[in-house]
């Protein structure tokens, strides 16, 4: 059987902790920041976890 491949996809954008669960960037932080308030960028700055019903799912595909 040949080995799983990895989808780049979701590899390129969720990276793994050390416990296993899986951390992605916000989005909304790309353009069009004159109209965000400082505070809503600030909390765009920072990671967050991918959710649980995904978090197999994205698991399952970058092969962990």
């Amino acid at each position: 059987m040949p080995k799983m491949k990895t989808n780049k996809s979701v590899a390129k954008r969720v990276r793994v902790t050390a416990r296993g669960k899986l951390l992605r960037n916000k989005a909304g932080a790309g353009h069009l920041k004159s109209r965000k308030s400082p505070k809503r960028l600030r909390g765009l700055r920072k990671a967050t976890t991918v959710p649980k019903a995904f978090a197999k799912h994205a698991k399952r595909l970058m092969g962990i």
